[in-house]
C-alpha cells in the first residue's frame, strides 16, 4: 500500500525563498544559505534539515564541475540561479543550487535535522529509516546529515528526481526560519585535488554547528588566521 502524500504547506509559496535569492554571487549565496532549512516531501511526511555547511564553486576555477565544460549532465550549472544540480559522489547523491552567472553554484555540504510541527517524531523515524548506520541501527542525530551524501540520503533526495529542476513548493523548497548564524567560519573546500585551486577559501560553516559538519574546521591543530577566518553573518547587519 502506497503512503498517503504529505499535505503541502498552505503558505509554501510565500515561505519558500524566491529564485532571486539564489541568483547572486556564489560565495554570497553560500554564506547566506547557512541557517536556512531544506524541506522535502518524502511520501507521507515532510523531512527538513538546517544547512550548516556549504561550498561555493565558480566556472572559472578548476575545482568546479563547470570548469570541465558544458555537457547535458551539467546543464543545471549553466542555468539561472535557483536551479538544482545533483550528481553522484562516492556512491551517493549530492545537492547543489545554481548561483548567479553561468557555471557558478553552491554545494550543500552538510546539515542538521530540523524537526518542527506535530509530526516531529515520525519525521525523525523516517530519517533514521532512510539513513541507518552500517549495522542497520539509528545514527546519532548529529550524524544523519553530516556530509553531502548523508544529507541527501536522510531527506530522500535523488538525482533522477531533481537534477536540472527548479524548486517546487509542493515537493522541495528552502525556507528562512530566522536561524541566523552568529559567526561563520570561512576555510578551504574539502576533497579538491592538488592543482585544482584547492587553496581557495570557498567553504563556509555555521560556527555554532562546526563540530557536526563534514570536517570540523575548529578541530585541534587548526589556527585562526592560518587555516580559517571567522566572519559575522551578513544578515545580522541588514
Amino acid at each position: 500500500m502506497q503512503p498517503t502524500p504529505a499535505q503541502p504547506f498552505a503558505d509554501a509559496e510565500t515561505r519558500a525563498l524566491p529564485d532571486s535569492f539564489f541568483d547572486r554571487d556564489a560565495c554570497t549565496l553560500a554564506r547566506d544559505l547557512l541557517g536556512k532549512v531544506i524541506r522535502h516531501r518524502h511520501g507521507d511526511l515532510w523531512l527538513s534539515a538546517r544547512i550548516i555547511e556549504t561550498e561555493a564553486y565558480y566556472c572559472a576555477e578548476k575545482g568546479s564541475h563547470a570548469s570541465l565544460g558544458y555537457t547535458e549532465k551539467r546543464r543545471a550549472l549553466f542555468l539561472d540561479g535557483g536551479h538544482i544540480y545533483m550528481y553522484y559522489a562516492r556512491g551517493g547523491d549530492s545537492l547543489n543550487f545554481s548561483a548567479q552567472g553561468p557555471g557558478n553554484a553552491v554545494l550543500i555540504k552538510s546539515a542538521f535535522p530540523w524537526l518542527d510541527g506535530p509530526d516531529a517524531d515520525a519525521q525523525l523515524a523516517r530519517m533514521h529509516s532512510n539513513n541507518p548506520d552500517a549495522r542497520g541501527g539509528a545514527r546519532p542525530l548529529e550524524k544523519l546529515c553530516a556530509g553531502q551524501t548523508l544529507l541527501c540520503k536522510t531527506l530522500g533526495l535523488k538525482v533522477p528526481d531533481w537534477d536540472a529542476r527548479r524548486f517546487d513548493p509542493q515537493r522541495l523548497w528552502v525556507e528562512d526560519v530566522g536561524q541566523c548564524p552568529q559567526l561563520i567560519v570561512q576555510t578551504t573546500r574539502l576533497g579538491i585535488p592538488h592543482g585544482r585551486d584547492e587553496q581557495l577559501p570557498y567553504r563556509f560553516v555555521d560556527h555554532g554547528y562546526a563540530r557536526y559538519c563534514t570536517r570540523n574546521p575548529l578541530r585541534r591543530g587548526q589556527m585562526e588566521g592560518r587555516d580559517y577566518i571567522c566572519l559575522p553573518s551578513t544578515e545580522l547587519h541588514q
